[in-house]
C-alpha cells in the first residue's frame, strides 16, 4: 500500500476540497505523459491505479511477433514468453513499466501535468464555492488598497472593492474585517474573480435577513428598499401574522437588531415603515417622519400629489430632497410635495370629487385624508421633489 501517496491525496482533498477521484484521473494523465515524453508515444500505455491502496500499474500492450520492427508496439516471442510461458506468436502482452526508468525531464513534464491539474481544479472549487454566494452577503478582512480599489480576503481568494462600490467617507484598515455584497462572480484564465460592493440596496437587505429571524422564516417580507448609501436607508415592511409587529421585528428590543445593522453600514440610517396595499397610505408611511395631510395618487401614472401641513414641508422634502427622493424610489411614484398654503391657492379642483371610500376609490385618483381643497399647480408653483 502506497501510504505515503494517499496521505497526500487525503490532505489535498481536506485542503483544496478535490475529490481524490480527479487527483487520481491528474496522476493518470501525468504517467501517461511520462511515458510519452520517454517513449516517444503512448498509444498503447495503460495506466492502473487501485482506489483504496494508491497501487498503481503502468504497462505497454505489445504484440508478440517473431521479428521485432517497432519496440514500442511489438515483442519477440522469445522477450514475451520469459514474461509469460504460455505466450504465442500474435498475442497482446502486458510489459510492465518502471516509472523509476523515467529521465529527469518527463518526470517533470508528469509532475506540472499533476500540478496544473490541482490548480484547474482549485480555482473551479473556488468559482463554484462563491458562484453559489452571487447577490449575497460575506464577510471579509481588508488587505491592501490596489489604487483607489480594495483587495478584500474572502477566506480562499480576493474579491475586489471598486471605488464605485464604496461609500464615500468609508474609510477601512488593513486586517479590518467588513460585510460585502457579492455583485458578480467572473470565471477567468487567472482563476475567479469577484467583485463586491458596500453601496448596493441589497447588502441592507441581506443584513436584515441575517439578522431578524423573522424575515428568515418568512413571517415578515422585505416589500421594497431605497437606499443612498452612507446617508439614509428607507425601507417597507409587511408581516405575514397578524401577532406580529414586522417594523417592531426589525427593530428589535430596545433597538438591538437594527443598531447593529447601522454599526456594520457606519451609522447609516435607517428608517422601517410598514407596507400598504393602499398606495395614499403607502406614501403616508414613506414621508415619515413627516405628517401628511392628504395623499392624491394616480397609480396609472405612478404619480401622487401630497399635502402638507405649512411647518412640515421643509422635513416631508428633506435635506437636498433626500426624503422625498427615497419615498419615491421605494413607492415608485413620483411624489409633487406642496404645503397647505401652497395648495390652497394653486387653481384645481376640489376634494369632493376624489372622496375614498371604503369599497375603493371612485375614480383613478387616490385620496387618503379628508382634505377640503384639492390642487393642481403649475410646475413653477410645485414644490417637492420627483424621482
Amino acid at each position: 500500500m502506497n501510504k505515503e501517496l494517499m496521505e497526500a491525496l487525503d490532505i489535498l482533498e481536506k485542503e483544496k476540497e478535490i475529490s481524490k477521484e480527479t487527483l487520481f484521473d491528474a496522476i493518470e494523465n501525468s504517467l501517461m505523459t511520462a511515458c510519452k515524453n520517454h517513449f516517444g508515444k503512448a498509444d498503447n500505455i495503460k495506466v492502473e491505479i487501485d482506489r483504496d491502496t494508491c497501487d498503481f500499474l503502468c504497462y505497454a500492450e505489445k504484440e508478440v511477433v517473431e521479428e521485432v520492427e517497432d519496440d514500442c508496439l511489438q515483442i519477440s516471442l522469445e522477450d514475451a514468453q520469459k514474461i509469460s510461458k504460455k505466450a504465442k506468436l500474435g498475442d497482446m502482452i502486458h510489459v510492465e513499466i518502471k516509472s523509476k526508468e523515467f529521465g529527469r525531464i518527463a518526470t517533470q513534464n508528469a509532475k506540472n501535468v499533476i500540478l496544473q491539474k490541482i490548480r484547474e481544479e482549485e480555482r473551479s472549487v473556488i468559482y463554484n464555492q462563491y458562484f453559489e454566494k452571487e447577490k449575497d452577503v460575506v464577510t471579509g478582512i481588508v488587505q491592501r488598497y490596489v489604487g483607489r480599489n480594495i483587495s478584500i480576503n474572502l477566506g480562499k481568494t480576493d474579491a475586489i472593492l471598486n471605488e464605485s462600490e464604496q461609500v464615500r467617507g468609508e474609510n477601512f484598515k488593513p486586517t479590518e474585517r467588513i460585510k460585502v455584497y457579492i455583485l458578480e462572480v467572473k470565471n477567468t484564465p487567472k482563476g475567479p474573480r469577484i467583485l463586491v460592493s458596500r453601496t448596493h440596496p441589497e447588502l441592507v437587505k441581506r443584513l436584515f435577513e441575517t439578522e431578524v429571524t423573522e424575515i428568515k422564516d418568512g413571517t415578515v417580507e422585505i416589500m421594497s428598499i431605497a437606499r443612498e448609501a452612507g446617508s439614509r436607508t428607507k425601507m417597507a415592511v409587511r408581516s405575514n401574522n397578524p401577532n406580529v409587529d414586522a417594523v417592531g421585528a426589525c427593530v428589535g428590543l430596545n433597538g438591538a437588531r437594527v443598531n447593529s445593522i447601522v454599526d456594520e453600514l457606519r451609522g447609516e440610517k435607517i428608517d422601517i415603515i410598514n407596507w400598504d396595499d393602499n398606495p395614499g397610505n403607502l406614501i403616508q408611511n414613506a414621508l415619515s417622519p413627516a405628517k401628511i395631510v392628504a395623499v392624491f395618487a394616480d397609480p396609472d401614472e405612478k404619480t401622487a400629489k401630497v399635502v402638507v401641513p405649512d411647518y412640515q414641508l421643509s422635513l416631508a422634502i428633506g435635506k437636498e430632497g433626500q426624503n422625498a427622493r427615497l419615498a419615491a424610489r421605494l413607492t415608485g411614484y413620483k411624489i409633487d410635495i406642496k404645503s397647505e398654503t401652497q395648495a390652497k391657492d394653486a387653481p384645481g379642483f376640489r376634494y369632493e370629487d376624489y372622496e375614498y371610500d371604503e369599497e375603493g376609490y371612485d375614480d383613478e385618483e387616490y385620496a387618503q385624508e379628508d382634505y377640503e381643497e384639492a390642487y393642481e399647480g403649475t410646475d413653477a408653483e410645485q414644490t417637492g421633489a420627483e424621482e
